[in-house]
């Protein structure tokens, strides 16, 4: 597999459809992404900042019809770029770092560990909240990534009412854990 942040820009307007399947991994995918990055970058700013830089890398590559795993390529580029930032930002402030590979796997540290496990148990009290089949969904699709046409066909639905089910969670789910508290 060729490394997902070093390809050739291309004219993505000759690709038609390929801006729609970056649109499309943005909507499916781009809360979860940011949240992701924030714990391994542990600043918000950077996580949205990193997550935008790899929708412009998508947008300029030459399509994705190769890609075997749109979302785990997404996270991958992601993972990747972060590690690029990391290293500046050890550069930026004297500090030696060299991240390995499996950086992106190393056990985080404790503040980050228990704000983690904190979102955690709010997700999972927020998909109790909602019916048992938009719950479901979500976890196929968000925590195992299982594709809309797998959990379609496990769950004997059309692939727009997964889409739905799904949306619908990740939306309740934000609102739960990461809408700002209102008093």
């Amino acid at each position: 597999m060729e490394d997902p942040d070093h390809r050739a820009p291309a004219d993505a307007a000759a690709q038609p459809g390929h801006a729609e399947q970056v649109a499309a991994l943005y909507r499916e995918h781009h809360g979860v992404l940011v949240a992701f990055l924030q714990c391994r970058l542990n600043s918000r700013a950077d996580a949205q900042e990193i997550a935008q830089e790899v929708y412009v890398k998508l947008l300029a590559m030459s399509g994705m019809e190769h890609i075997d795993s749109p979302r785990a390529f997404l996270f991958r580029m992601a993972t990747n770029l972060s590690v690029d930032y990391l290293r500046k930002r050890a550069v930026r402030s004297n500090q030696p770092h060299e991240p390995q590979d499996e950086d992106w796997q190393a056990t985080p540290l404790p503040e980050q560990h228990a704000w983690a496990m904190q979102q955690w148990k709010r997700v999972q009290i927020a998909l109790r909240e909602l019916p048992a089949k938009t719950s479901r969904a979500f976890v196929l699709h968000v925590v195992e990534g299982r594709d809309f046409a797998t959990v379609a066909r496990e769950m004997k639905l059309s692939e727009r009412m997964v889409r739905y089910h799904v949306s619908h969670a990740l939306a309740h789910c934000w609102e739960r854990c990461f809408a700002p508290e209102v008093s």
